[in-house]
This record gives structure tokens, sequence and C-alpha cells, in this order.
């Protein structure tokens, strides 16, 4: 089983549509997925079609211990997905996770029982370093996944996440790994969008995915649907994009040198300890 995190202090940059597109993915080729959605705002929830306002026992109720996760657990036989949803409850979490034992590895417990019934467990973290990240970050067994957005104020908090990460890992859990970054709404009609994606790949190297998500009409139309792209317009752009993305992460956990090679990752976790800050370097504008 593999259990990714998709982390990123900032918000709008992919995160939640980059989990539910790869979930759904996954599901199409008839892989058990469970999506975690670990963010207050529910926009995981939304976006697959349930409204967060009636979720009654979810991700809250899972963290806290009040109830199994499996007794959480909503499941969508069309979308071939399982989903542990999230209500504006969640946010109280943060602060009765605050009193309790080893609150950092709350979500980690309340997933353990559901290990043996998935294939992949997709967490999607809300936009913060908050007490909600650190527990989906100790959760994530198999690495994280960084989407970042193409565009110059998307490089400037990358350095804060690597260092949040190596604390991570040097206090709680030292298996903590990058699975990759995924360069996301991208716009090819923009200079800015190639400097920011070639500025990553020169500072992070392979860690970075070679899938680009473009920026897509479709991808953006189909919260409001209820609907990951997969199901809503499974042949635009971006549709394609993360079925290769898809493809790619498939082929990387199925590679015999794939866990080794993210246990290396995680030796050096890129950029933690560099001096430079990305976007200090030559060659990345402000302009289009």
């Amino acid at each position: 089983m593999r259990t990714y995190a998709f982390v990123n202090q900032k918000g709008g940059v992919g995160k939640t549509t980059t989990a539910i597109s790869l979930g759904a993915e996954l599901g199409r080729r008839g892989i058990k997925v469970l999506i975690v959605d670990c963010d207050p705002q529910a926009n995981a929830t939304s976006c697959l079609g349930i409204e967060p306002g009636s979720v009654t026992e979810g991700a809250y109720d899972a963290l806290i211990g009040r109830l199994p996760a499996s007794d959480c657990v909503l499941h969508s036989p069309n979308l071939k997905l399982t989903l542990l949803p999230s209500s504006p409850a969640l946010a109280g979490a943060q602060i009765e996770l605050v009193s309790m034992a080893e609150r950092e590895s709350a979500l980690q417990r309340a997933l353990r029982p559901l290990s043996g019934h998935f294939d992949y467990i997709l967490i999607d973290c809300p936009p913060s370093l908050g007490l909600l990240t650190v527990n989906s970050l100790v959760a994530a067994a198999s690495g994280v996944i960084i989407p970042v957005q193409c565009e110059y104020l998307a490089l400037e908090g990358l350095s804060q996440l690597m260092q949040t990460l190596q604390r991570v890992r040097s206090s709680l859990f030292p298996a903590l790994a990058v699975r990759g970054m995924l360069l996301t709404m991208y716009d090819s009609r923009t200079r800015l969008s190639k400097e920011v994606a070639d500025e990553v790949r020169g500072h992070f190297g392979d860690i970075v995915f070679k899938t680009v998500i473009p920026r897509n009409v479709r991808l953006a139309e189909a919260p409001s649907h209820g609907l990951p792209i997969a199901a809503y317009a499974p042949n635009s752009p971006g549709g394609i994009a993360y079925r290769e993305f898809t493809e790619e992460v498939l082929e990387g956990d199925a590679a015999p040198t794939g866990k080794s090679a993210v246990r290396e990752r995680a030796n050096r976790l890129p950029g933690s300890e560099t001096s430079a800050p990305l976007g200090d370097r030559d060659g990345v504008s402000h302009g289009a």
C-alpha cells in the first residue's frame, strides 16, 4: 500500500485537484483508493460532490478518536473512490489535538486499521504548516507530493516548506520522503511559466515529475460539477495531463528501485540545506 500526502503551505496551487485527479485515475484502473480530506475548508469533499455541511461523521471524528475511520468513510461506486470527508468541524481538531498524547501521529493511528483495505491512501493537506499538516506528513509513509504553481510567488515558500519537512523528519518521522514535485497551472503562452519550471527543475533535479499540468478551463470547471477531471472531461488537456501523471506515479511505484530511490530522496530532502533561496538566481523574472 502507498500513502501520499499532498502538501504546500500556499493555497491555490493544485493540491486538491491533484489528489482527487490522481485518485480518480487510479480508481478507473481498478485500484482501491482512499482520499483523506484533512483540510477544514473541505475542498476535496466538495469537489467530489459532497456538501461539507452535510458531513456528520468524518475526518474530525476519526482524528480525535471519537469514531473509527472505517465508520466515517463514504464510497462512490461511480467514481470508484472512497473518501474520508472533511467539514468545518475539523478546524476544532487543531485545538483538541494540542492536549492529546502523541498528537502528531493521531491521523496515522486513525488510518492504520484501513491499511489492508486500500492500495493507495491520498491525503489532501490544508494550505498551512500547522498540526493537521504535521499529522498528514507523519501518516505519509510513502512520501509527500508537492504541487508547485508555475508563478514566481510559488517559489518563495518552497525553501520554507523543505525546512519544515526536514524538521518533521528529524524529530518525528525519520522516513519522511519527498515523492516528487508536480508543476501545475503551466501557461505555455507566458515566459514566466517556462522560467519558473526551469528554475524548479534546475534547483530540485529529478525530484520533479516529468508531467506538467497546464492551465485548463475544464480543470477549473470540474469542481463546480462535483467531479474529478477524469469523470468531467477526461480528454481535455488537463484530463490528459493527469492521466499521464498517474502513469508516471504508477511506473515509479512499480519500479524495482522505486523504494530505494524514494529513501535516497528522503536522505537529502532537496533544497532544505541550500544557501540560495529559490528565485534569487538569475533567470526568473516577475513578468509574463
